[in-house]
C-alpha cells in the first residue's frame, strides 16, 4: 500500500506542476558530459588504433626494405668472391656503376612477387662456382627449398672483340630458361683468369 501511495503522489505533483518546474540544467550537464566523455574516448582508441595500424605498416615497410638492403649487399659480395683477386680490381667500378643497379632492380621485382611475411624466408646461396661456372648466387625460398632467381656472369668472347662478361639471371617464372641481361663488361684481348682466383 505504501507503494501505491508514492506512486499517486509523484503523479499528482506531477500534473500540479507541469510547466512550472523546469528541470535541472545540471541534468543536461551531466548528460552531455557523458556523452562527450564517451565520445571523446572512442575518438581516442580508434586514433590510437588507426596510429598502430599506420606504425605497423611503416615498419613492415621498413623491414621490407632492410630486407632488400641486406640481399643487395648480400649480392655485392658474393660477386666480389666470385671475381676473385685478379679480375676485381680490373672490373669493380664498371660493375658497381652498370650491373649491380640491375642486380638491385631484379632483386626488388622478384620480391615484390612475395607477401611480407613470407619475405624472410628469402635467402641468397652462400658459394660463387669458381673455375669457368657461371654462378655468381641465387635466391632461395628455404620455405620450399627451391631456387626463385638464379645470377650469372659468362665469358663471352665475340669474334674479334676480345673476352667480355656477360652477366644475367634466369627466374623460376620459366624454369630457368630464358635469358635475362644485366649488361656486360669488356675485360681483354687475353683469357680472363678462373673465376675466384
Amino acid at each position: 500500500m505504501n507503494r501505491w501511495i508514492r506512486k499517486t503522489f509523484v503523479v499528482l505533483i506531477t500534473i500540479l506542476t507541469f510547466g512550472i518546474v523546469t528541470p535541472s540544467q545540471a541534468f543536461y550537464t551531466d548528460v552531455n558530459v557523458n556523452k562527450t566523455q564517451k565520445r571523446n574516448a572512442f575518438e581516442a582508441t580508434s586514433s590510437k588504433n588507426q596510429q598502430t595500424q599506420q606504425l605497423q605498416t611503416e615498419e613492415a615497410k621498413l623491414d621490407k626494405v632492410d630486407l632488400v638492403a641486406q640481399m643487395i649487399k648480400e649480392a655485392e659480395e658474393q660477386s666480389y668472391r666470385k671475381f676473385g683477386n685478379r679480375i676485381l680490381p680490373v672490373i669493380k667500378d664498371e660493375f658497381q656503376e652498370m650491373i649491380l643497379p640491375n642486380i638491385e632492380v631484379a632483386i626488388k621485382n622478384i620480391t615484390t612477387q612475395y607477401p611480407e611475411e613470407a619475405l624472410s624466408s628469402l635467402t641468397i646461396s652462400e658459394t660463387p662456382s669458381g673455375g669457368d661456372g657461371e654462378k655468381i648466387f641465387n635466391i632461395i625460398d628455404n620455405d620450399t627449398g627451391k631456387d626463385i632467381i638464379r645470377f650469372h656472369v659468362r665469358k663471352d668472347r665475340p669474334p674479334q672483340a676480345g673476352f667480355w662478361f656477360n652477366f644475367h639471371y634466369h627466374t623460376h617464372h620459366d624454369n630457368f630458361q630464358t635469358h635475362h641481361d644485366l649488361g656486360s663488361i669488356y675485360w681483354d684481348k687475353n683469357t680472363p683468369p678462373k673465376w675466384m682466383n
